[in-house]
């Protein structure tokens, strides 16, 4: 390419100072003649410096690699010089007799012959025996015998081996010193053996010649080789003849002044030395352009000051008449080539535009992908139009709104013809003078928004200062937004199906030109992907109203009255949907309460609702006072039944779970019986702030059916903290109930002293930061029924002891200050103690419980029901328990495991 640059353009006939150009093909002649002429030469030339180069590589290689080999085989003899070293001390060291000669009074003489036969015999050129100070006992010379050993042996006196290259009493030489140990691995002596350095060398040198030689034959091979390849070479550049390097030179001129990209090359001096067809055509350039300079070619000033730079240029753009062109320059002086650039010029006008078009249309395409991507990522309304607002804001427009229907926020269906409200606002700035968001807005008949709400259809306004029917909805408010600079709307209603949610807003400030037909098209796409998006979203909260509302129906909206626990509780739903989840306190007879917690599986309303079914059922199997395994063995066949109704003929998996947990507190004997069916066990504070988990048995879940129920009994010193839960507070997807449960004995530790403040620190803590589950949590503190409020009586089994027994609680009464009821309780304890005595077996007792109530009951042996009759005008009895019934406010029976206890309560 450099050789062509002098070369006038093929199709100038005239040139600059008035004489005849030479024709193409004698120019092309000469300088095919000129290159054959130089062509021997300079492949002659470049052959040998190919070859002298060559020649310099395979001797520094040569070289390099015995330098490399005689170091390496030096190497190699000192590490064998250390290893032989160690291997004959040691093997003198433990040599049997070596220790025992160090124990005799001259062990040089033992030592002294075994040491130079040693040292003869392995090839070593000493063997040293000291003792522990460092004091030779054998030597070489024997002149070195009892003088101080030259070396380090404070390692060996430790145990260890010692090897190293010092300069000793016989040279330089590398030498090991081992330790002789005793009985009982006591250090007795050392023992040194070592090479000189003269003897290390010997085999690098031996070897030396025989490298030497091998390099010189290789030396010699490779410059063989290198002369071969040189010469080569220079055969095969001068088989290339003049007929074809013509055709190459004109193969060269015709791809130049053929190809669609236009090429200009300028000389150092800043003349014009060529350019083809394109870039002449491109450019506009005069026909005797060639060989002036690019100042007088008459290029506007800032393609000429390009071109006259020589500077580095890559896909600039630059206008030239009505094009743009792609320019590229590059120096042609950057290898050791002449001074000057090499300028290639392509016509981007058409292509600009085509390319401007497809990335419009790109970027609408990568928009409506995101929004199908990104707008409804959550069950949420209001989420979901600003998902829609902040993915239009700036790729669309400069600003959207988004305005629903109230009833749309709350799950129901639209009424049309009610206010809207704004739910969503995004904008490139914060302070546009638009309704903010949470305003209630009614749009006027002849604005655009109530146009397309109305009709269905997208709604266009290119310029809103000449909107008249927008002015009028708010004319201060309208008037600022104008005055703000906001100059173009699309409004597009929010439809899914037949209904219309609301109204989508589009405004553009920032960009001049207003809103056209194509953009007004992606608009109605974008808010159509996300109509679907909030109507589901609409959809889910209703169902999730509906299911919510359910479930808050059935827990306990307040806890009973009782004395026996100081209870707090906590109900934390899921992030999304509902679960079956509950709990309960259920005063019992006796003073005693009853807590349940139970989880059904599954979420939805089919959850919420089985959960209603078994917290009724679990409220009234409690007033039949039965333990706790009877209890959840009741509940549990009620679960198969109801597994039974509801799973599908076809198919025989069951479709409801749960586990429950069921606990009694005795505030009398402070005793608390727990049963559970497949649930988390309870977590118990003592008083001192101690935490455990205990062992309560682990009955399988409520449905399984054909397994009993197993009871733990706890005993609670006044004060104790007892923590029900369901699973979702110590399970999680993310780790296991182990970990969960060591989080929550942590919490509990941290706790305050009250049931609130427990139930606090639990949901204060990481187990609650995003429950996946439904969370129920109950803390309940024991309190004791003081011995001051209880009385207790033996009854003999003789109707005479009636009245003895009426007398005692009289004056049991008056003790507690309950006179007025001193006649009802005689009547009470009159009938059940006669019915004790009569009916039932010994033993026979009574006790009184000054609660908040005043409760009656009456103990006996037998397990016989009595059951309440409701006696005729001539019958004789069986009015004794209709009596008991009227007089007190609940009356009832339960079973122990040593017979009954019939009770009544009185209100205070």
């Amino acid at each position: 390419m450099v050789r062509l640059t002098g070369r006038p353009r093929a199709r100038s006939t005239h040139r600059p100072d008035g004489l005849r150009a030479q024709r193409p093909y004698d120019r092309a002649r000469r300088a095919r003649e000129h290159r054959h002429r130089r062509t021997g030469l300079a492949d002659r030339s470049v052959a040998g410096q190919v070859f002298m180069l060559q020649v310099v590589i395979v001797l520094l290689l040569v070289v390099s690699a015995v330098v490399a080999q005689v170091l390496q085989v030096r190497h190699d003899s000192t590490q064998e010089a250390r290893n032989r070293s160690v291997a004959v001390a040691e093997t003198f060291a433990n040599a049997p007799g070596t220790v025992a000669a160090l124990k005799t009074a001259n062990p040089t003489a033992i030592l002294q012959p075994s040491a130079e036969a040693a040292r003869k015999t392995s090839k070593v050129d000493f063997i040293v025996v000291m003792n522990t100070d460092g004091i030779r006992y054998t030597h070489p010379k024997p002149d070195r015998i009892g003088k101080k050993f030259v070396g380090d042996i404070a390692p060996a006196l430790a145990g260890h081996v010692v090897t190293e290259e010092i300069i000793g009493t016989i040279g330089p030489l590398v030498q090991a010193v081992v330790p002789v140990k005793g009985p009982g691995g006591k250090v007795v002596g050392l023992v040194s053996a070592g090479v000189t350095k003269a003897n290390v060398g010997g085999t690098a040198d031996q070897q030396l010649p025989l490298l030497l030689i091998a390099a010189g034959a290789a030396l010699i091979l490779a410059t063989g080789g290198t002369a071969l390849v040189s010469r080569r070479l220079q055969h095969q550049t001068h088989g290339l003849g003049p007929h074809e390097m013509t055709r190459m030179y004109e193969h060269h001129d015709a791809v130049l002044h053929a190809v669609r990209e236009g090429v200009i090359i300028v000389s150092g001096e800043g003349r014009l030395l060529l350019a083809n067809d394109e870039a002449r055509q491109l450019l506009d350039l005069p026909e005797n352009g060639e060989g002036r300079l690019v100042l007088d070619l008459g290029l506007d000033a800032e393609m000429t000051a390009l071109l006259a730079s020589a500077r580095v240029a890559t896909d600039e753009v630059h206008r030239v008449g009505g094009r743009l062109l792609a320019v590229n320059q590059r120096p042609t002086d950057l290898e050791g080539g002449p001074p000057g650039s090499v300028t290639t010029l392509r016509d981007s006008t058409e292509l600009r535009a085509l390319s401007g078009r497809a990335e419009v249309a790109r970027e609408r395409l990568n928009m409506l992908y995101d929004a199908g991507v990104g707008i409804g990522t959550s069950l949420d309304v209001t989420r979901t139009a600003e998902e829609l607002a902040e993915l239009a804001v700036p790729r669309f427009a400069d600003f959207v709104t988004v305005d629903l229907y109230d009833a749309v926020l709350s799950g129901e269906e639209p009424q049309p013809g009610t206010e809207l409200r704004r739910t969503a606002y995004s904008g490139v700035r914060d302070d546009a003078p638009l309704y903010p968001v949470g305003k209630q807005i009614q749009f006027v008949e002849s604005a655009p928004q109530a146009r397309s709400l109305d009709t269905g259809d997208a709604v266009v306004e290119p310029r809103l200062g000449e909107a008249p029917g927008w002015l009028t909805q708010d004319p201060e408010r309208t008037a600022q937004v104008v005055e703000y600079g906001i100059h173009s709307l699309i409004t597009v209603p929010l439809r899914a199906g037949a209904l219309i949610l609301g109204v989508v807003n589009f405004w553009r400030s920032d960009k001049p030109e207003p809103f056209d037909s194509e953009e007004l098209a992606l608009a109605e796409e974008l808010v159509a992907r996300a109509a679907v998006s909030i109507d589901n979203s609409r959809r889910y909260t209703r169902e999730h109203g509906m299911a919510v509302t359910l479930q808050r129906s059935l827990l306990p909206r307040r806890l009973p009255e009782q004395t026996a626990l100081d209870v707090a509780y906590r109900y934390l739903p899921a992030k999304a949907g509902v679960g079956g989840d509950w709990f309960d306190v259920l005063p019992l007879s006796g003073a005693r309460v009853a807590l349940v917690v139970g989880d059904v599986v599954g979420h939805g309303l089919h959850a919420a609702a089985t959960m209603g079914r078994l917290r009724t059922a679990v409220l009234n199997f409690s007033a039949l006072d039965l333990p706790p395994d009877e209890l959840l063995g009741l509940l549990d066949e009620l679960v198969g039944r109801i597994d039974q109704d509801e799973t599908p003929d076809d198919s025989g998996a069951a479709v409801t779970g749960a586990t429950c947990l069921y606990a009694i507190y005795d505030p009398v004997t402070l005793r608390c019986t727990v049963a559970r069916a497949g649930h988390p066990p309870p977590a118990l504070i003592r008083p001192d702030g101690t935490v455990e988990f205990p062992d309560v048995p682990a009955g399988p879940p409520l449905g399984l059916g054909g397994l009993p129920f197993e009871t733990a009994e706890l005993k609670l010193d006044e004060g104790s903290r007892l923590v029900l839960y369901t699973d979702g507070l110590v399970e999680d997807r993310e780790r296991d109930i182990d970990v969960g449960l060591e989080m929550l004995r942590t919490a509990l530790t941290r706790a305050g002293d009250s049931p609130e403040d427990t139930c606090r620190a639990v949901l204060d803590s990481e187990l609650s930061v995003r429950p996946s589950d439904d969370i129920a949590l109950i803390v309940a503190r024991t309190r004791a029924l003081g011995a001051d409020r209880i009385a207790e009586w033996r009854v003999p089994s003789d109707p005479s002891a009636v009245a003895d027994m009426r007398a005692s609680v009289t004056r049991q009464l008056t003790h507690w200050g309950l006179d007025e009821l001193t006649f009802t309780t005689e009547l009470i304890l009159s009938e059940l103690v006669t019915n004790a005595i009569r009916y039932g077996n010994d033993p026979v007792r009574v006790r009184l419980l000054r609660d908040r109530t005043l409760i009656c009951e009456v103990y006996d042996g037998s397990t016989t029901s009595p059951h309440l009759r409701y006696a005729a005008m001539t019958d004789e009895g069986g009015r004794g328990l209709f009596l008991v019934a009227q007089l007190s406010e609940r009356w009832g029976t339960r079973y122990t495991p040593a017979g009954k206890v019939i009770w009544a309560e009185q209100a205070l």
